[in-house]
């Protein structure tokens, strides 16, 4: 419309200012007669009618050629209208599609609540996570909680193929690997997982582990009573085994809880592939994770290797990087991560695997070889210690036992184990049972960590005849070279010579180490648990509180603090010797209790401990090892 208006306007401008040439013409003309009194020439003015008419004939081709020019931009313009009204049209249309969204979005939305109080204002659950829960989301949070030990409420949201973080060291994005690799067998031990944990478990392995690799996947319910890791969890293989044809799920039920150790024996049973990876159910593999390991494995089929675990936090499921470390134990065999001998670290290169003197419980390993010396130790309960037996059983009889760096397995850390709230039972049982069979002179120290008796303990750690034939059978190598070859970071607590409560027999209270922390030991009653634990060694120190099971642990020594001193201290040996105080104790049992320094005695004076001349009072420990 536009562009015809001013067509319009123009074709007017135009005529009008031909009419005002013209009447400017004639009246020139009859102005010019006027002046000189005389009529216009007929020739001149039929001259002047030409000049005219040829000026007129000008100015007619102008006004076409811009009429032309304008007819040109009319239709550009036209077209760019149409242009600009099917843009419009679509971006209409766009904006109608996208407030239906919002308004079906608020309709599916449940209406806005205003911000609730914590209701579980202990849990830890909600220490960092759900703070903009309802109330009712708050109770079902915490009730799965309760039940499972993590954030399924959170899990159930999550999707079951979220990325993770690339955690590997830097070495590690330098490597590659060769295609001719060992095939693997997964192998999943749940007992009541959560179905989303075990879903996303599922997803990560598949997706995230070459097809010509992963042979088969083996699924161990440890007699599960969740309803939903039934029908549903069915289904949902049902269609992994629909999308990967190629790929064999297997599914192993217990009709009774078998723990552990039997569980993952039974998924080695179920298993055809090369290699063989036990693993826990709530855990998500990094990419890469298979192929570092089965090359160690296809280098030396004696090698059992483990990834590097990073932990995933029970409460909002993030991932946290964990460096490489090995996998090391206490003497109660309770599992802790250690640093790798000083030589790993001379090659400067934290991608290289390093040597670890036991497992943490997730581990690969080539599947004859495992049944070659024993699999798993199918005596075990419930949980525990099976993973410090497969350790010691691998290095002593043959093998080694590695971590791969960079190979990473995201693992969630739980707050609880909901199948067994209390695990010290099982997990001194077991603790036993591997000292009977494997650790010789050594096996009273299991005893010594959980301060129980060496005889006549009153636990049943079940038939090991067969174990310790399988050790005969493979010709096994004794723990000592174990640990002066394997793990000579462990204390072997070879000159103790007394632990367990200290009593006095004229007032009958122990020696407790007092308030932690704290440098002053305190008389109280008798309760025979960790803080009145005392431990006396052949060379004189008496450690109260506890004893570290490492060399590079330092214990709390009892010490006279001499000169005129009378309250008897507790202060790290290496620390009590540099300040010059008395560590070293002649004692005997039920006689006094003297430091060889200061000639004085630890004595007790009106229920307070004291540091004085002797006077005769008596002492006595819980349990001897050896006379003195």
């Amino acid at each position: 419309m536009r562009a015809v208006s001013f067509k319009r306007v123009v074709l007017i401008a135009g005529c009008v200012g031909l009419l005002l040439y013209l009447g400017m013409f004639l009246r020139t003309g009859h102005e010019a007669g006027e002046r000189t009194g005389r009529q216009l020439d007929p020739d001149r003015a039929v001259g002047s009618f030409s000049n005219l008419e040829r000026s007129l004939n000008n100015l007619t081709k102008i006004l076409r050629g811009f009429e032309r020019r304008q007819d040109v931009m009319q239709k550009i313009l036209e077209e760019d209208r149409d242009t600009q009204r099917k843009v419009a049209d679509v971006l209409q249309q766009a904006m109608q599609i996208r407030v239906g969204q919002k308004e079906q979005q608020h309709e599916d939305a449940p209406a806005p609540q205003k911000k609730s109080n914590k209701l579980f204002p202990n849990s830890p659950l909600f220490k960092d996570w759900g703070q903009n829960l309802s109330e009712d989301e708050q109770k079902e949070a915490q009730a799965l909680f309760e039940k499972y030990g993590y954030n399924v409420f959170l899990s159930d949201r999550l999707p079951l193929d979220r990325p993770l973080p690339d955690t590997r060291e830097k070495g590690c994005l330098k490597r590659t690997y060769e295609k001719d690799l060992p095939t693997v067998g997964v192998v999943l031990i749940y007992l009541n997982e959560a179905l989303s944990i075990l879903k996303r478990a599922l997803r990560s392995i598949i997706d995230r582990t070459p097809k010509r690799l992963l042979k088969e996947i083996i699924m161990v319910d440890d007699n599960s009573s969740n309803e939903n890791l039934k029908g549903d969890l069915d289904a949902y293989i049902k269609s992994l085994e629909e999308e990967n044809p190629g790929l064999r799920i297997t599914r192993v039920r217990h009709t009774e809880q078998k723990g552990l150790a039997f569980a993952r024996a039974s998924g080695w049973r179920a298993a055809t592939a090369d290699v063989v990876a036990i693993l826990d159910a709530h855990i998500e593999v990094h990419e890469l994770w298979a192929e570092p390991l089965l090359t160690q494995i296809k280098a030396d089929r004696t090698t059992v290797v483990s990834p590097v675990f990073d932990r995933v936090n029970f409460d909002d499921l993030k991932v946290i990087q964990y460096l490489p470390a090995a996998h090391a134990f206490d003497w109660a065999l309770w599992c802790m991560y250690e640093g790798f001998a000083p030589d790993y670290y001379k090659h400067n290169d934290s991608s290289r695997p390093g040597k670890s003197p036991s497992v943490m419980g997730i581990l690969v390993a080539d599947r004859k070889f495992l049944g070659e010396i024993g699999v798993l130790d199918e005596g075990m309960k419930i949980y525990g210690g099976e993973n410090v037996e497969l350790g010691i059983r691998v290095w002593t009889c043959g093998g080694s036992v590695e971590v791969v760096p960079c190979s990473k397995i995201a693992h969630i850390e739980r707050f609880h184990k909901p199948y067994m709230p209390d695990l010290t039972p099982a997990m001194k049982r077991n603790a036993l049972r591997v000292a009977e069979i494997w650790m010789d002179e050594y096996k009273h120290n299991i005893n010594l960590a959980w301060n129980i008796p060496f005889e006549n303990h009153g636990i049943d750690i079940g038939d090991v005849s067969e174990r310790k034939k399988l050790r005969e059978r493979l010709n096994c190598k004794p723990f000592k070279w174990y640990l002066d070859n394997v793990y000579p970071k462990l204390d072997p607590w070879d000159n103790l010579l007394a632990y367990g409560a200290l009593k006095n027999l004229d007032s009958e209270l122990c020696v407790d180490q007092g308030p932690v922390p704290g440098d002053t030991p305190i008389s109280y009653d008798c309760h025979y648990y960790g803080p009145q634990m005392a431990y006396y060694r052949q060379t004189g120190e008496m450690y109260i509180g506890g004893i570290k099971s490492h060399k590079y642990n330092d214990n709390r020594c009892l010490t006279d603090r001499g000169e005129k001193k009378t309250e008897p201290g507790l202060f790290n040996c290496k620390e009590a010797m540099q300040k010059g105080m008395g560590i070293y104790w002649d004692f005997t049992q039920g006689k006094e209790l003297k430091n060889r320094q200061t000639k004085r005695c630890l004595e007790m004076v009106n229920r307070v401990l004291v540091i004085q001349e002797c006077t005769g009072q008596r002492w006595k420990i819980q349990n001897l090892i050896k006379d003195f």
